[in-house]
């Protein structure tokens, strides 16, 4: 019995929140759903998608967290994007000039 209530059976499923067990049924939306993915702090991505208009940093350089990495340009703003952690740059994707879309890589660090 407690195996099949594991399973679920049919249309119920088991849905687990903070610790304890629902039975319920789940739409197809949110079987379909993607996966919760842990943010990577080592990849900055663009947050808004607009012009990359200053590079701050070059390949190779250490940086501390808040430092200035480069200038996004977004609807007549300019945008700082600092440095999440201390590292060094691992690469630079961008050039200025650049138009980038929302979450594109623009620098790795190590």
């Amino acid at each position: 019995m407690k195996k099949k209530e594991e399973q679920g059976d049919g249309k119920m499923k088991l849905l687990n929140i903070d610790y304890f067990k629902y039975r319920t049924q789940l739409t197809k939306k949110y079987e379909a759903r993607k996966a919760y993915e842990a943010k990577n702090e080592k990849l900055v991505l663009a947050f808004i998608p607009g012009t990359i208009r200053k590079i701050s940093v070059n390949e190779g350089d250490s940086v501390k967290k808040g430092d200035l990495l480069l200038t996004l340009e977004a609807m007549k703003m300019k945008n700082r994007i600092m440095s999440p952690l201390d590292g060094k740059v691992l690469k630079v994707n961008v050039k200025s000039g650049d138009t980038v879309a929302k979450n594109a890589l623009l620098i790795e660090l190590d």
